[in-house]
């Protein structure tokens, strides 16, 4: 299905009619039985987990547990697919608990079944999972990108990242269980370490992408947005096998905390609606140079791009690499590609001014939670260490990118910052997100290196 033939679907099928800009905006009147259904589910699940193992929290990871019951019925009720992924990936993760341990005690099991169970070995183990992830997101991207050509292959790139998602959900939900196997002191929630936070970014921008598919009814946008997912899955395959990084590791005394819960999701929701508004602003540049043809504004944006591609290779060693010479030279080659076939790109991709609103809302919602994570970051650090803020370099860099986006957000508000000005900006802001995020763990030190390549 193309992205014109979507847009002439009748209204019901995205909830909702399509707005002058494409917005395609759903009205949820009250919660069905469907909604109170999932409520309660939720609020089972919780209560026995406090019933069962509330001896291993504290007050606050109590309140935090109980506050997911109602985020999460929140959520589902304002995205029913999400609903859906949840039930989902929660199911086989039950799965997998029971296979581990048929008893399902938190303190019982054992991880030498992973070898001796077909579904675990090949499956739902936590790192056959994410594999399985690893390898949807890559076939994803390029059904996405042969869907210009055929059609069909872009609805087929839309399943395969559902089911990339469903996969790398289950797997750091399985992650999270089989921490617990090795020792109570252990286990904790899978969001401390560069390989966990790598899942979890991909999750986050492809779910996000994934609600705007729906909401602005194209999927000629799933190619931009899976590319940037499946540097993330190049980078997480060469940092678990030459780092071995898939191993779960005790935390250190720092991270052992209940603000990581709150400032990890939270910041993570920055990076990931950052890093699409940044494919966006690349799709919303090729989609402007391509109807009008235009070469000179074009040699910046393939430097950029270039940059952008060439980026994992300099936080990968400070040597020459074979690999990540490989993958500069690979992405180099897509980005010359999409530049070269701009025209007829530029017909499928969703009007300018479609691109501009996605962008803006993609960072507007990153924005807020880059926020509140910097102040739950701040508040965790008066915690742990008895001052709220002392320029260390991710400190330092975490309010650099912040800047940034306010700076973005400001010009768009009050001078009216559009077109491609702000789409490059946006893309430049991904370099200054990701030497936030990985530069300042490779080529700086202080408190928060906690993560090394």
């Amino acid at each position: 299905m193309t992205s014109d033939s979507m847009a002439r679907q009748p209204a019901g099928l995205w909830a909702g009619p399509m707005n002058a800009s494409g917005d395609r905006r759903g009205r949820r009147g009250r919660p069905d039985w469907s909604d109170i259904a999932f409520f309660v589910l939720l609020a089972l699940g919780a209560g026995y987990a406090i019933d069962v193992y509330g001896h291993f929290m504290d007050y606050y990871e109590t309140l935090i547990l109980l506050g997911c019951v109602a985020l999460f019925s929140w959520m589902g009720w304002l995205w029913r697919p999400l609903r859906a992924l949840m039930l989902a990936s929660g199911l086989t993760a039950l799965l997998a608990i029971w296979l581990y341990s048929p008893t399902g005690s938190l303190l019982q099991g054992d991880l030498s079944h992973v070898e001796s169970v077909f579904l675990l070995k090949y499956l739902i183990s936590s790192q056959s999972a994410v594999l399985w992830m690893c390898a949807l997101f890559v076939l994803a991207t390029v059904c996405y990108w042969a869907g210009f050509a055929v059609p069909t292959f872009s609805w087929v790139g839309s399943v395969l990242t559902w089911g990339a998602v469903y996969a790398g959900l289950t797997g750091l939900l399985v992650r999270w269980r089989e921490g617990h196997l090795l020792g109570p002191d252990i286990g904790h929630v899978p969001v401390s370490n560069l390989y966990e936070v790598f899942v979890l970014l991909a999750l986050i921008t492809a779910l996000f992408y994934l609600y705007y598919e729906r909401r602005y009814a194209t999927r000629a946008l799933g190619g931009f947005v899976l590319l940037v997912i499946s540097a993330l899955v190049v980078f997480l395959l060469w940092y678990s096998f030459t780092r071995e990084a898939y191993q779960i590791q005790p935390l250190v005394p720092a991270l052992k905390s209940w603000w990581m819960k709150l400032h990890v999701p939270a910041n993570f929701i920055g990076y990931g609606t950052f890093s699409l508004a940044a494919m966006v602003g690349f799709a919303y540049l090729v989609k402007a140079h391509g109807e009008t043809r235009g070469v000179k504004p074009l040699i910046p944006l393939f430097l950029l791009g270039a940059v952008l591609c060439a980026e994992p290779f300099m936080f990968g060693s400070r040597e020459l690499s074979a690999t990540w010479m490989l993958f500069f030279g690979a992405g180099a080659l897509i980005v010359g590609t999409i530049l070269a076939f701009r025209a007829p790109i530029a017909q499928r991709l969703p009007a300018l001014e479609v691109l501009d609103d996605i962008m803006y809302r993609a960072i507007a919602i990153g924005f807020a939670f880059f926020t509140v994570a910097t102040i739950l970051g701040a508040l965790w650090a008066a915690d742990a260490w008895g001052t709220y803020w002392q320029w260390d370099p991710k400190e330092t860099w975490a309010l650099i990118v912040w800047l940034n986006y306010a700076a973005w957000l400001h010009m768009r508000l009050m001078k009216g910052l559009r077109g491609a000005m702000a789409a490059y900006w946006a893309l430049t802001g991904l370099l200054v997100t990701s030497f936030a995020f990985l530069g300042v763990n490779m080529f700086l030190s202080g408190l928060h290196s906690y993560g090394e390549l």
